[in-house]
C-alpha cells in the first residue's frame, strides 16, 4: 500500500534542483535531519555491507577550510549541513566478520549458519578477482546513498546539491582521513534555497521518457 501518492512523489522530484545558493541563516531542524541521517543508514548496498562513513560537517570553520577544496562553491559554507560521503580503500576478511557479528546481533542468526554467506563474500571481495578493483566497487555504492540522501531531503522538502566538483586528497587531509582506510567519494551541501537563486525557477531539464527508458 502505497504512503505516498505519486503526485505528491513527483512533484518533490520536480522541485528539488541542484542548488546553486542556499540562505546561510536558515538550518535543517534536528528532527528532521534526525530523519535524513537514519535515511542515509538505510541505505541498500551490496550484499549489505555498507563499505561508508558519511560524515557530518557543520562547524564553520571547517566548512571554510573545505570550500578552496570544492571548487570554491559557496554552498559548502552557505548551506546547513555538508554530507561527505567517504569509501572503504579495501575489504579484507575482518570487515565480512563485522558485517556477520551485526547480522547475529540484529537477526538473533548464528555465526555458524551465516558461514555460507561468509564464504561467498569473501571468494568475491577479498580473495575474488573483484578485490583488484575494490576501491571503485565501494566508491560505486556511495552514489546509491547520495541518490538516497537527496531523494530523502526532497521529499522533506530540503534542498541539496550533489559535488563531484572537489578534491579528494584535500578532503580527505582537511577531514583527518589518512590513515584511516576511507577516502573522499563526493560531498552533498543541504539546507534551503536562497530566495535570489535565481536556478530555482528554471524549468528543470530531462530527456522525454520515451528516450530514456525502452520498454521490452
Amino acid at each position: 500500500m502505497s504512503t505516498i501518492s505519486g503526485e505528491s512523489l513527483l512533484q518533490q522530484l520536480t522541485w528539488r534542483y541542484a542548488t546553486k545558493k542556499f540562505d546561510s541563516s536558515k538550518k535543517i531542524s534536528a528532527a528532521d535531519w534526525a530523519v535524513i541521517e537514519q535515511a542515509l543508514v538505510l541505505t541498500p548496498s551490496s550484499y549489505g555491507l555498507q563499505p561508508w562513513k558519511f560524515i557530518v560537517v557543520t562547524d564553520p570553520a571547517l566548512k571554510t577550510k573545505l570550500r578552496p577544496a570544492s571548487w570554491n562553491q559557496s554552498q559548502v559554507e552557505d548551506c546547513s549541513h555538508l554530507v561527505v560521503l567517504t569509501a572503504k580503500q579495501d575489504i579484507t576478511e575482518a570487515d565480512v566478520d563485522r558485517f556477520i557479528a551485526r547480522i547475529v546481533e540484529v537477526r538473533g542468526a548464528t555465526v555458524e549458519s551465516l558461514a555460507g554467506y561468509k564464504g561467498y563474500m569473501v571468494g568475491d571481495l577479498v580473495k575474488g578477482s573483484r578485490h583488484a578493483i575494490i576501491q571503485e566497487w565501494a566508491a560505486r555504492q556511495t552514489y546509491i546513498a547520495l541518490g538516497n540522501l537527496m531523494t530523502s531531503a526532497a521529499l522533506l522538502g530540503v534542498d541539496a546539491c550533489p559535488f563531484e566538483g572537489i578534491e579528494p586528497a584535500k578532503y580527505d587531509e582537511i577531514l583527518g582521513l589518512k590513515g584511516s582506510g576511507f577516502t573522499t567519494i563526493s560531498a552533498c551541501p543541504l539546507g534551503y534555497r536562497a530566495a535570489d537563486d535565481k536556478y530555482a525557477s528554471v524549468p528543470k531539464v530531462r530527456f522525454e521518457a520515451k528516450v530514456v527508458v525502452e520498454h521490452r
